[in-house]
């Protein structure tokens, strides 16, 4: 069993800087949680909190039943993998994957038997006579994942294990890193920057800044239902378009008025949400808007007419299976995603539609969420 509770916990280095503030979070057994936020955002100290490497300055952190705040790092039952692989350059492969279980005193064939078993899960057999520096840093990812499987540990941390590779070697790690998390069924706690990364590998995550706990939740719940403007723009790639707007109400229907033009909100939508759009008729919000729910087809023009404004593209970029439209609209930048076919150039106005009932609403003053 590896849950990890983590209450109230705090890092304040002298001068009294907060790197972590009041971080509260319940990790399941064999759970994937992802702690992710820009630099300087606190992340990989509250992983080193929870790896005994940085001392907790306030608050209690539980690995099982077991408080661990002055538990050394060694006898936490967790394993860590760097950023910068930290392997030893003078050890083949072979002996960097062994040493901490010869530290351990393990005996000689059980030592033999996990590293050849985890280089064979992670593919790496045949480089164990190899040193670090003749190998790619894929390979030098692997052997520090293998490093860190022999010692079977009950709980994974991951520090930005993947920053240090190519675009095209860090799609095919992620997809190892969870196959690895499915065999091991351990608990794993990832720190990234990269939302790609974290969208497509945790169960849940951890969205931070400043020190602070924005939002917990699944990957697909945190891009539908962000809790504030912040999280909102993190999470999605192209990241979400906001615009400065009014709130009006004409006829029983409400609008977000984007200084003439004027977007129905979802009758039904804002029907369950009346007492909270209530307090902001007349006042300025910001409205927010994701790339792929902005169109420039037919068939979507035609589905949400109530919702249509006139842009200037000023780059029309190829994607392949998409195109993405660079616009600006009364001074503002906005993307769009939209469908290969789109006949929009460099330069032209465009009409494009705007799908609503994908709106989000945000209070401008505290950059909370008024509507989802």
């Amino acid at each position: 069993m590896a849950s990890i509770s983590c209450r109230g916990i705090y890092k304040i280095y002298p001068g009294n800087v907060q790197a972590v503030t009041d971080f509260n979070l319940e990790i399941e057994d064999k759970e994937f949680i992802i702690l992710v936020g820009p630099s300087g955002c606190g992340k990989s100290t509250t992983l080193r909190m929870i790896a005994g490497l940085e001392e907790i300055s306030k608050g209690e952190l539980y690995i099982g039943d077991r408080l661990v705040n002055d538990v050394p790092p060694k006898d936490r039952d967790i394993a860590m993998v760097f950023q910068n692989y930290a392997l030893y350059p003078h050890m083949t492969v072979y002996k960097n994957m062994a040493f901490g279980l010869e530290l351990r005193k393990t005996p000689k064939d059980e030592i033999d038997k996990r590293v050849r078993e985890a280089a064979r899960v992670l593919d790496i057999e045949h480089l164990l006579d190899r040193k670090p520096k003749a190998l790619s840093g894929g390979q030098r990812q692997r052997v520090a994942l293998g490093r860190a499987m022999v010692r079977n540990p009950a709980v994974f941390l991951l520090d930005e294990p993947l920053s240090n590779l190519d675009a095209k070697l860090r799609t095919a790690m992620r997809t190892e890193i969870i196959k690895l998390h499915q065999k091991l069924g351990t608990t794993f706690i990832y720190v990234t920057h990269d939302q790609t990364e974290a969208m497509t590998m945790g169960d849940r995550i951890v969205v931070m800044k400043d020190g602070i706990v924005q939002q917990v939740d699944t990957p697909q719940n945190l891009y539908d239902y962000p809790c504030n403007m912040f999280v909102a723009g993190f999470i999605g790639s192209p990241q979400m378009n906001f615009l400065d707007a009014t709130l009006v109400k004409e006829g029983g229907n409400y609008y977000v008025d984007l200084g003439g033009d004027k977007l129905l909100i979802n009758p039904a939508k804002a029907a369950a949400n009346t007492a909270k759009l209530d307090a902001y008729l007349g006042k300025t919000i910001k409205a927010g808007i994701r790339p792929e729910d902005i169109k420039d087809d037919e068939e979507f023009l035609e589905k949400h007419k109530d919702a249509t404004i006139t842009a200037n593209v000023e780059v029309s970029e190829l994607m392949g299976s998409e195109i993405y439209l660079y616009l600006t609209y009364k001074g503002y930048k906005m993307t769009a995603r939209v469908n290969p076919t789109s006949k929009a150039k460099n330069g032209m106005d465009v009409k494009v539609a705007l799908n609503t009932n994908k709106l989000h609403l945000f209070d401008p003053s505290d950059e909370s969420v008024i509507l989802n």
